[in-house]
């Protein structure tokens, strides 16, 4: 891996040192160095051809990435590096913030995405210049913990620190409840129970009730409580307050003022002493509440992915020196050949090299039928051996297995932000400070304007606008949403590469399906065969097919493989002759077979008018008719087409079904496509295009404004699916254009594009539900808990129901992403759900 280095010169600043990728001569050399000595702050730039390196000297503070763009300007390029940090403390959008700016500010930082639901951050950087611990001390700097999630083999890496907070959680919600209890009961006992507020001064007495108050509060605020307090009164001291910094003001203001009520009253004006102990204990008690649910139900956001990671084989059988050892799968490595026996799960990806069994793919292509594997066929971890025992040689190990990609590219998607969260982090980025300024304003407001004791009402309502505009749902609204939708499309057989995507293909118009291996097999078959009076129909086939064998043209394997399929025997074929665009003949069991095209039986001399209808019939079906003649008689007709999968009418009516327009992208005549497309439903035909014309057809569909989504599976569909607004690859299509898509169907149905469409809205419909709730809650509350309605009714929001609301915005957020779980796939896909079962029940 290429590194930076990065030093201090105490004379001229910092010095970095680059990689610098494209440099073949020293031309290239003087090139890169005038452009970055042409910098304001550099000293010195020397640039070295054989290390391919540029080391830079500034002035003052270096700017690493200020230096990169100068070399990619002038046509060369500094190779950059992503690192993923499992970011700790965090509970609100402002966390978010903060952490996304402590990252993005430090050196070589191109930018830095943190996600709240899944805890990390993902951060593009320059190669080696921002290293591991400069961003781990960038946000430990900021107050939150950071570490390095590795590129070893995906295995569950969050659920043990989930598991372990939802425990701590439970703990201290648990103890701070059974200490509130009797401060609650002391406090609001005495103004909602007739007797008990005479019982408190009979038997405990009023000063002593307000000790056993502060004694139990003390323990809640510095005990659950402490949490609050260690990371909000550092983030506040930095000016950079946060959901902690609220609460613990809050709870601080209600406790400090109770304990000089308690023990020096004197200071306060006649009238206004009164203890808060019972607001500040369950304003802790409630928040913790709000977080420990909060914390369960993000666990339950990720449980696609633990369902992904269920899949995979714990421990693998492996010859080595001799001896068949079991060990963890982390150990296997390339090259090892690994046995597996009956109802066992393939480890990791391979090739047979011994034996043959079934093996069942179900949850990698959603075909529910096992596949036979023999000596060099390829097998995929995680899925499960049927019957027989075999030995395979390991291809792809640990991160680099089919499996682990998809994981990846799924957790990938699930951290993403989508173009609707840039509004949230716009409002988030100011939203705690104003919150501060507004109950200091209500604070300010009631000393002035409010009734006596007015230093009450003001310390009042001021906590209570404190605690009840937590961010916290804000930050949630989209990510969780994003988690569960992504999770619930991967159950589905839809992965999304590109988090985006889930956001754009809602706002798709046209669907452009590439023709071959996307709309239809992919490989021709025999699809007619009629013959004329006096010939056996089994007989004529296996005649053709004996002739075939010597012919590598792919119509000539449809043949083949058809008399295979029946059974039939194929006799050996003697003097094979070809003519190039014509057709073939050969000599079999002494019989003289002719198979070709109807100019091939002209120039033989033989008549076809007696197959004219079906011969029209079938080319108006996008079929290729040929013929066959025996013995000097026209035998028979044969008709060969890419058969279009039987799945295909139904994709194209579900996606009809929501309002979409469906286009046909084929190199075919246009005869045969607009056949093809009268079979199926399909609006538009763009046909006759070279393989290097679909992008051309791609923004020529986009005329007129409309988004584009472009479906495809081969190499040559690679372009256009870049170039689409949205780009669906056929998961059993290459991997080429795979890496080119947004979106990833895993098995080869097109009934995964309006799924995949129909789960789009409604994730997206789903995040403005929550960016709505979250929204209008703070909206419509904050003023209610400032006081607005007090001169209309009376009325006031107490800290405590203030509290309570405030964690219920939380859980509400997140209720509302899980029911996420239960879309359910319009277009039913039969193929898929072996995938989806597979999922939820390893």
């Amino acid at each position: 891996m290429a590194t930076a280095t990065a030093k201090r010169n105490n004379d001229n600043g910092a010095t970095f040192s680059l990689p610098v990728e494209g440099m073949t001569c020293a031309s290239c050399v003087g090139r890169v160095e005038k452009v970055l000595k042409a910098l304001p702050n550099v000293a010195v730039a020397n640039v070295n051809l054989a290390t391919e390196r540029a080391e830079v000297t500034f002035h003052g503070p270096a700017d690493a990435a200020g230096a990169a763009q100068a070399i990619e300007n002038a046509g060369y390029s500094v190779p950059e590096e992503t690192t993923e940090l499992a970011i700790g403390g965090m509970t609100c959008a402002s966390c978010v913030g903060r952490v996304e700016k402590a990252l993005k500010a430090a050196p070589g930082v191109i930018d830095a995405n943190v996600n709240l639901a899944t805890e990390k951050a993902t951060i593009r950087h320059l190669a080696g210049v921002a290293s591991l611990a400069i961003l781990e001390e960038a946000v430990r700097n900021t107050g939150y913990e950071a570490r390095r999630v590795g590129a070893e083999p995906a295995t569950d890496r969050e659920r043990e620190g989930r598991e372990r907070e939802y425990g701590a959680l439970k703990r201290s919600l648990a103890l701070a409840a059974i200490l509130t209890l009797p401060v609650f009961a002391l406090e609001m006992g005495s103004h909602f129970i007739p007797g008990v507020h005479e019982w408190i001064m009979d038997t405990i007495g009023h000063r002593e009730s307000w000790i056993i108050q502060f004694m139990l509060t003390t323990l809640v605020l510095f005990g659950p409580g402490r949490r609050f307090f260690r990371k909000g009164i550092p983030a506040l001291l930095r000016l950079a307050p946060d959901m902690n910094s609220l609460v613990a003001l809050g709870t601080a203001a209600a406790y400090g003022y109770s304990v000089v009520a308690t023990f020096a009253s004197s200071v306060l004006p006649a009238g206004t002493v009164n203890v808060y102990y019972e607001a500040a204990a369950v304003i802790v008690t409630l928040i913790l509440l709000g977080r420990t649910l909060e914390a369960k139900a993000k666990g339950r956001t990720s449980e696609a992915i633990k369902r992904l990671m269920g899949l995979q084989a714990k421990t693998a059988r492996v010859v080595r020196d001799g001896n068949t050892v079991e060990v963890p799968l982390d150990q296997v490595r390339a090259g090892d050949l690994v046995q597996v026996r009956p109802g066992e799960k393939v480890p990791v990806d391979g090739e047979v090299v011994e034996g043959s069994s079934f093996v069942d793919e179900s949850m990698i292509t959603g075909e529910p039928v096992p596949v036979q594997k023999g000596s060099g066929a390829e097998v995929v971890g995680g899925t499960i051996n049927k019957t027989g025992s075999f030995t395979f040689r390991a291809t792809k190990v640990g991160a680099d297995t089919v499996l682990a990609q998809i994981i990846r590219m799924v957790e990938q998607a699930q951290g993403s932000k989508l173009p609707i969260q840039a509004l949230v982090d716009k409002v988030t980025a100011w939203f705690v400070p104003a919150v501060m300024a507004a109950a200091t304003l209500t604070v300010l407001v009631w000393l002035v304007l409010g009734p006596e004791p007015a230093l009450s009402f003001a310390l009042v309502n001021g906590v209570a606008v404190l605690i009840i505009a937590c961010p916290c749902a804000m930050g949630l609204a989209t990510p969780t949403s994003i988690m569960v939708g992504t999770g619930r499309g991967a159950e589905l057989g839809v992965l999304f590469r590109k988090g985006e995507a889930l956001q754009s293909l809602k706002g798709v118009e046209v669907v452009a399906l590439d023709k071959t291996g996307t709309l239809t097999k992919g490989r021709p078959e025999l699809t007619d065969l009629i013959v004329a009076s006096g010939f056996d129909e089994a007989e004529v086939l296996a005649l053709a097919a004996a002739v075939e064998t010597r012919s590598e043209h792919p119509i000539a394997e449809a043949i083949v493989e058809a008399a295979n399929g029946r059974g039939l025997t194929v006799a050996p074929a003697d003097g094979f002759e070809a003519l190039p665009g014509y057709g073939v003949s050969a000599s079999v069991q002494g019989r003289r077979v002719e198979v070709g095209a109807d100019r091939y039986m002209a120039k033989l001399g033989y008549d076809v008018a007696a197959f004219a209808a079906s011969a029209d019939r079938l080319g108006g079906e996008g079929k290729s008719p040929l013929y066959a003649a025996i013995d000097g008689r026209l035998a028979a007709i044969i008709a060969v087409s890419d058969p279009i999968k039987p799945s295909t009418p139904q994709a194209i009516a579900a996606l009809h079904a929501l309002g979409l327009k469906v286009a046909m992208i084929t190199g075919d005549n246009r005869r045969t496509a607009e056949a093809i497309a009268r079979q199926v439903g399909i609006d538009e035909v763009v046909a006759e295009v070279l393989p290097d014309g679909k992008v051309a057809a791609v923004k020529r569909l986009r005329e007129g404004g409309r988004q584009v989504a472009f479906v495809g599976d081969g190499i040559n569909d690679a372009p256009a699916l870049a170039e689409a607004d949205v780009g669906l690859a056929i998961g059993t299509g290459t991997d080429i254009a795979i890496e080119s898509a947004d979106v990833v169907l895993m098995s080869g149905d097109l009934r995964g594009v309006a799924n995949a469409i129909t789960l789009s809205k409604a994730t997206i419909r789903n995040i403005k539900q929550n960016l709505f709730w979250a929204f209008a809650y703070n909206v419509v509350l904050i003023p209610v808990a400032a006081g607005v309605l007090y001169p209309v009714d009376g009325t006031l929001l107490s800290p405590i129901v203030a509290a309570g609301a405030m964690a219920l915005s939380s859980v509400f957020v997140l209720g509302n992403a899980l029911r996420l779980r239960a879309f359910q796939a319009p277009a039913a896909d039969p193929a898929s759900q072996p995938s989806a079962a597979a999922l939820a029940t390893s």
